[in-house]
This record gives C-alpha cells, structure tokens and sequence, in this order.
C-alpha cells in the first residue's frame, strides 16, 4: 500500500508541476499578481508530495519490501541498514527519483529564502524550475517507474551492487547530485531574467547563493567520489579521466567560471550576457551527465541503466531544455545592454580571462568524452581518450589560470596596473622560482619529469601569492597594530576566497607529486617475506579468511617497519559477497604528511607459493584531500557572507534611508 502512496504521490507532484509551469508564467506576462503567487505554494506542495514518494521507496527498502520490483533487484536482508538506505539512490529508478526531490527541494528553498526576490523574478524562476520538473517527473513515470510491483516477491532479493556498498558512495551521489541539480537553479534565474529582459547587479547578487551552494557541493561529491575510487577499487589513483568522472568535472569547470562571472556583474555590471550563457551552460553539462550514465552508451561501475529508450528520453530533454534555452538566448542576449566597460589589464580582465580558460578547459573535456562515441556512432572505428590526452591539453589550459589567480585580486576593478602588482609579488616570484630548482635538484634533474618543478612553483605562487594579498588588505606589514581588527572587519567573502584559492595550491602540491614520483611494487609475496618500499619495511605476516555480515574476506596482515623499528600493522582484504557475488578490493592505506603507503592483497599463486601484493607510495596524497576541503570550506565561508544572502541589498537601502 506504501508503495502505491508513493507513485500516487508522483503522479499529484506532476500535476502540480504542470501548473507551477503555466499559472506564474502566464501571471507574470500579464501582471497578473494572483497568477504570480502561485508559483510559492506550488512549489511547497510539489516538494511535499515528491518527499512522500521519496519516503516511500525509503521505506520499501528498509523493511525489506521484496514485492517492489526496484527493492528485489537492488537489496538484500543481509545487508547493512547504511547500505539498504543507500540502496534508494544506488540503481536508475531509485537515483532518478533522487534527482528529482533535489530538484524539488531547490524549488522548495527559493520560496523560504526568496520572499524578498521581485515577484515577476520569482514567479518565473519557478516557473522554469517546474518545467524541468515536468519533463523528468513524465520520464520517472512513463520509463522508470520505482514502484512497479513485482508477483510473486521472491523470498529475498539480488543486492547492490558490492563495489556501491561503501561509506564513500553513500554519501558521494546524493552531494553530487545536489551539485548537479543545484545549477538548474543558476538555470531558471538566467532563463527568468532572458524573459523579463533585465539582468543587473542586483539579479547577479539573487543567483550567486543559488550558484555557490551548488558549486559547494558538487566539489564535495567529486571530492569523496575520488576518496571512494583510491580505496575501494585498489589501483593507487584517484582520477582517471573517466567519462563519468568527467561528466561531474565538467559542470563543475562551468560553475567555477559562472561564480567568478557573476561577480563581474555584480561590482561592475559587466559580461552579463556571458554570464547568462554560463548559468545555461553548467546546467546542460549537468543534464549532459544524467544523459551519460542513464544512457547505455556507456559501460561503468557509475552507469545505472542500459536502456537505450530511455537515454531517447533523457537526450528528447537534453536538447529541449538546452535547444530551447539558446533559441531564447539568441533572440534576447542581443538586447541586453553592455554595461561598464573596462580595461584588459583590470580585475574585471582577470575574471575574464579566468572564464575563457576554464570554458575552454570544459570544452576540451567535452571533446574527448564525446569523440569515441561519436567516432563509434558513425562507424570511424573505435578510438579510446584516455589520461595522455587529457593530461596533454587540459594542464596546460589550467596553468596560466593559476598564474592569474594570484595576482587578479590585486588589480583594480576597471584599469589595473600589471607592473605595480608584479612588483608586489617579485619576492614570491623569486620563491616560486626556487621552488621549481630544488624540485629539479632533489629529483635528479632529467631524471623525474620535467613539469615537476613547474607544478611545485605554480603551487607556491598561487599559495604564497594568496596570502600576501591577504596580508596587504589587513595591513600585517603597514599597520600591524591594526591588523587584527582589520582582519575582523573583512567581509566573508574574503575569507572564503582565501581558503578556496590556497586550498588549490595546496591541490596542486598533492597532484604533482603524487603523478610524477608514485612509487609501485607487484610482486608474488610468501609468508614472513619482507619488500621495501619508499624506505618502509613491509613484511607479509598473514592471510587469513574472516567472515563479514554478507561477504566473506581473504584478509592480509602485514607488519609496517621503518629503520628497524616497528611502527605499524596494515590489513588490506579481498572480498567475495553473497549476494551478487562478487569480488571487490579494499586497500590498507597508512597516511602521513609526506604521503600514503597503500597495499593491496590479490590472488594466491600457486606456482610461487605465496600471494599477489600491490605495494605503492604516494606522495603527498593526503594533500589533495586537505586542498578539496578547504576548497569546500572556503565555498561555505562565502556562502555565509550577509551580502549574499537574498534580499541584503533591499535590506541596506532600506537602513540607509531610515538613517
């Protein structure tokens, strides 16, 4: 009975959505105030009813409900509770119906947050949202329906898939997908402001929460989601250039071009129009990604459907929702005004620039996610796009950007002066400089890999370079007595700057050495047999069989030693589960400032007596997470500013006129 409340439930939220999609729009081109308030309470009651439905195949899962189809096909009675819940969001129906309680919960979010948004704004910004609503809650129902009965219920059910049961992808899709979805919200602002003909200082300040939330957690989903591939799948790496990687990287890349955009528009009501096309951009590479893994043109641990009717579905809304929304951009982007205009050498230039080369570095993603499938499309034969391209074109896209991140928050809005800034930061250049040397000389010169010392200076100019501008603005060296209270005074926006951009240097460390001098050794290990590695002493003390609650496990124990002493014990295991059976690798990784030691079990050989080990040394691993948690960290801070709150800029003028 649940289950049928749940698919009822789906049935209202699309009716309710059609309205959503038609009465404030319909208001808003009349004036019509009544039609326009619709659009609020429309949207709560669509987000309550898709939270029931959302709620009920919740419920299908926990207790076990094997009569539901999608339950019987992706759960188990022996599975962990963690694993049963994350088992909603862990197949296509289930992950769909996901996407689209975030979509509503986005639209749920604008009506508490919005009130002081412009009423034709707001009721067409809804509407927007509503209709993208529409389009996906009509695929859920019509192709993907997650409440389909299934008679007789089996006595128990197939299971997850084993490399999904994983604390890391729990947790890694439903921050992805706020991520993804939360652009469609960047999208509906960009599309309401196309229609009402209007894009100003005052619409860039309303969409940048909107657009920051959504980058905040889309680089928290790519963040675990590269955690989860290091330890889980047992090859030492943790980006591959996958195609659904990259389908994740690309919005991102457009997102982190729309937020610097939009503060262009902001200050200086400039590239208003660019900026439009950005928000439409980074949703379509969103919609682009759901197309990906729901497709079947893609063959991945992270594709959840086959069916190629309904990846005609989704590609029928693909190019509908971005077909449409360029039609309209066409038409209207011409007749926006330019703005303030600006010189090549400014703030403003530098935000430029740092758009083109992140659009660019999208598009060169694009293009090498898409061309093997092209290619096979048109019978050109198959081409394979691996990490030589990506790593060939993309890097070098992305180094001039770093090199302008340091100096961009120095220069002047409008005309800058390049040689003053340069000047101010000579001293850094100077250590950047050394750095790249000493990396040259510790490696052995042409020994290592030329772009070493490149990758360490870029790290320590954009770092130091970071700081030093902060330094400046509280006065540390001018007016040190003040520093402290100028330091308080700075706005949160600031802050979040900082951390963000010196979270990247400290990235930049973490990937650099980890591609140029990971250490790798794959031997046929017996018993009491010792390997060094990277200086460790890594001694195959045991393999024993353990059970788990639905996997049994060949589990390794190795004793850690460094210069004679012992320092540690590492327990990597190779499962077999029940239930699909199948095996995965879980990999034992001891963790220090300096990188991570990582062994990993394999397959007995018989013919050697002993047991396949993989033994790595990755350098500096650890600060790549440390670089994607302060960029996550710096994205709330500045989430937290007041002045991005909707509505600040009503609530100031109102103070100054009171005052």
């Amino acid at each position: 009975m649940i289950a049928e409340i749940g698919h009822f439930a789906l049935v209202l939220a699309l009716c309710v959505a059609v309205v959503q999609a038609v009465v404030p729009l319909m208001g808003a081109r009349r004036g019509n105030a009544a039609w326009m308030s619709v659009a609020g309470p429309a949207a709560t009651l669509q987000f309550l009813f898709i939270a029931v439905a959302f709620g009920a195949l919740t419920n299908a899962y926990v207790t076990s409900d094997f009569s539901v189809m999608n339950v019987a096909q992706n759960s188990h009675t022996d599975k962990p509770m963690l694993y049963k819940v994350a088992g909603v969001w862990g197949n296509h129906e289930g992950s769909l119906l996901l996407w689209i309680t975030i979509l509503a919960l986005f639209g749920f979010a604008v009506t508490l947050f919005g009130r002081n948004l412009p009423p034709g704004l707001k009721s067409r910004a809804l509407a927007v949202q509503a209709t993208i609503a529409v389009g996906f809650l009509a695929f859920i129902l019509l192709t993907s329906n997650p409440f389909a009965r299934l008679e007789p219920p089996p006595i128990n059910g197939q299971g997850l898939n084993p490399m999904l049961q994983d604390p890391g992808l729990a947790f890694h899709p439903p921050f992805l997908y706020l991520g993804y979805v939360g652009f469609s919200m960047a999208f509906s602002f960009a599309i309401a402001a196309l229609l009402e003909g209007r894009v100003d200082a005052a619409w860039a300040r309303w969409v940048r929460p909107w657009t920051l939330a959504a980058w905040v957690f889309l680089t928290c989903g790519i963040i675990l989601g590269s955690w989860w591939a290091y330890y889980t799948l047992g090859w030492g790496g943790w980006w591959y250039w996958d195609p659904v990687e990259n389908a994740s990287f690309m919005p991102w890349l457009a997102g982190t071009a729309l937020l610097h955009s939009a503060i262009v528009v902001e200050k200086r009501d400039a590239l208003k129009s660019w900026t439009i096309l950005l928000a439409i951009v980074a949703f379509g590479l969103s919609l682009l990604g759901t197309f990906l893994v729901r497709s079947g043109v893609l063959t991945s641990v992270h594709a959840f459907a086959t069916d190629p009717a309904r990846g005609v579905f989704i590609l029928l809304l693909l190019c509908a929702a971005v077909g449409g929304s360029l039609a309209l951009y066409a038409a209207r982007a011409p007749t926006m005004k330019m703005g303030g205009l600006f010189s090549p050498i400014s703030r403003e230039g530098a935000l430029l620039l740092n758009n083109v080369l992140m659009a660019t570095g999208a598009a060169t993603v694009l293009l090498g996610t898409l061309y093997p499938l092209i290619a096979d499309a048109l019978n050109l034969g198959k081409v394979s796009v691996g990490p030589p391209f990506f790593n060939a074109v993309f890097l070098p896209l992305m180094a001039p950007m770093v090199l302008v991140m340091a100096a961009a928050p120095m220069l002047s809005w409008k005309r800058g002066d390049i040689a003053g800034v340069l000047g101010r930061l000579k001293f850094i250049g100077a250590l950047a400089l050394g750095a790249a040397m000493l990396v040259w000389f510790l490696q052995g010169g042409s020994a290592g890999p030329w772009w070493t010392g490149a990758g360490f200076a870029l790290a320590v100019w954009l770092g130091l370079g970071t700081l030093w501008d902060m330094a400046e603005r509280i006065g540390l060296f001018s007016r040190p007595g003040q520093a402290l209270s100028r330091a308080a005074k700075l706005p949160n926006s600031a802050w979040g700057m900082l951390l963000a951009h010196f979270g990247l240097a400290v990235f930049i460390v973490g990937l650099t050495a980890s591609s140029a001098w990971t250490t790798e050794h794959i031997q046929t290990q017996k018993v009491g047999e010792t390997v060094d590695v990277s200086g460790y002493g890594v001694t195959l003390k045991s393999v024993d069989e353990v059970p788990g609650p639905n996997y049994t496990a060949t589990r390794a124990t190795f004793e850690i030693s460094k210069g004679g002493s012992v320092i540690g014990v590492m327990a990597p295991e190779k499962r077999m589960y029940r239930q699909p059976p199948r095996p995965t690798t879980t990999a034992a990784i001891r963790s220090g400032i300096t990188g991570d030691l990582y062994v990993v079990i394999g397959d007995p050989d018989p013919n050697k007596g002993g047991w396949v080990t993989r033994l790595y040394f990755n350098p500096c691993i650890p600060w790549l997470w440390a670089g994607g948690l302060l960029l996550i960290v710096g994205g709330l801070i500045s989430l937290a500013d007041r002045r991005h709150r909707v509505g600040a800029p009503a609530r100031a003028a109102n103070a100054a006129a009171k005052a």
